[in-house]
């Protein structure tokens, strides 16, 4: 039987995670995380062992190591010290070392370097926030004429509150004891490793179309002021439903979202679109292909810039377009975050413990007219249209 690549073992062990993470089965979430993490865990210790045998720089370079800094180097020690202690979970229930904010820097770097949407979006370390103030009427927060209490009344209806306290992503970390030995720089890259690409598929589909129920508010739902919100959750955007990429279609679509939600106006400049794997090659591919003179084919040829993004998040049949930089996403350790505890109720190997972090955060578009939602079932392929021109008349 033919070996699996790494790459494909990995991608299998993220979908594994993913549908985990749907269930909201907590056993399955758990060993989702375990089997994963067991992957990466093995991976990392297969290049210290090759490290150790090369002193390969381009190792560290691949692995993402790098040097700690003292904070970080006293929180991994300390976490080191407690999982080899004889009594781990009296040693971490005295620990108050908490992840150092650089550490939440470093992950949502690694996300932003790997996953295209999340390096899309105003996404930022929240750490030592729990609320973030935001404007939502655009750019009016600064008017000329006398003070007074209509322009108080304005102001207070142009500034929102994110509150970041409301969502909780817990993730579990199984740490061998071999993986013990390697020290804090390499626990370090683990750790990241591990993370980054746990909160990646946590906070993906939550962007896209999260209900706003313990969890953010996705970019397919409705956050108009008067929207009504039923236990929590908020309904999703009525649907625009286009046939074809045409200047025109494209135009009028784009046009929405350049009315701002106080009936302003704003430039426009570039938008982003994502859309599910699967439609992108059967929809929108062959909808923004074109073969030119010369037989070679053009692909994402767009009537205005275009960022297109795959998103697994994304239902098939479905598209989101907008503006990236009008969605806002904080996640750090929070006040209540962000230290490593152990876990002795769920354990799937002799050789491992799991370990439990929280991190909090929250997530919305910051105006109803940021993003549209639109129905792509029926999407037509391009066509190349020729005008030819003969004494007389014009034909197409």
């Amino acid at each position: 039987m033919a070996m699996k690549s790494k790459d494909l073992l990995k991608q299998e062990l993220l979908n594994g995670l993913k549908e985990a993470m749907q269930s909201e089965d907590e056993g399955a979430i758990a060993q989702a995380f375990t089997e994963f993490g067991l992957s990466v865990q093995q991976n990392i210790l297969e290049d210290v062992k090759a490290y150790q045998e090369t002193a390969d720089k381009e190792i560290l370079a691949k692995r993402g190591v790098h040097q700690l800094t003292q904070k970080e180097n006293v929180f991994y020690q300390s976490v080191i010290e407690a999982m080899k202690s004889n009594d781990v979970r009296q040693a971490f229930t005295g620990l108050e070392v908490a992840f150092p904010e650089t550490i939440i820097d470093n992950i949502i770097a690694d996300i932003k370097s790997e996953h295209p949407l999340l390096d899309e979006i105003n996404f930022q370390n929240t750490t030592i926030l729990t609320k973030v103030l935001v404007n939502k009427k655009g750019v009016q927060l600064a008017q000329w004429g006398p003070l007074g209490s209509k322009i108080t009344k304005e102001l207070e209806g142009a500034i929102g509150k994110i509150d970041l306290t409301l969502c909780k992503l817990s993730a579990y970390i199984p740490i061998s004891k071999d993986m013990l030995e390697v020290g804090p720089q390499w626990i370090d890259a683990y750790v990241r490793g591990t993370l980054s690409e746990a909160i990646a598929c946590a906070l993906e589909t939550a962007i896209v179309t999260g209900t706003g129920k313990d969890e953010p508010i996705g970019m397919d739902r409705d956050v108009s002021e008067n929207v009504t919100v039923t236990g929590g959750v908020y309904p999703k955007k009525s649907v625009v439903k286009i046939m074809d990429l045409s200047p025109k279609t494209y135009g009028k679509l784009l046009s929405t979202l350049v009315k701002g939600p106080n009936d302003k106006k704003r430039p426009v400049n570039s938008v982003v679109l994502i859309v599910n794997p699967v439609d992108y090659f059967t929809k929108v591919m062959p909808a923004t292909t074109i073969r030119g003179t010369d037989g070679t084919y053009k692909n994402n040829v767009f009537p205005f810039p275009t960022t297109v993004i795959q998103s697994c998040g994304v239902n098939e049949g479905e598209a989101i377009i907008g503006l990236s930089e009008k969605y806002f996403m904080g996640i750090g350790a929070g006040s209540n975050g962000g230290k490593i505890e152990y876990s002795d109720e769920f354990k799937f190997l002799d050789d491992e413990r799991v370990y439990l972090t929280k991190l909090y955060g929250n997530g919305r578009a910051l105006d109803n007219n940021a993003f549209i939602l639109l129905d792509i079932s029926k999407l037509e392929d391009a066509t190349l249209e020729v005008t030819v021109k003969t004494k007389g008349e014009t034909q197409k």
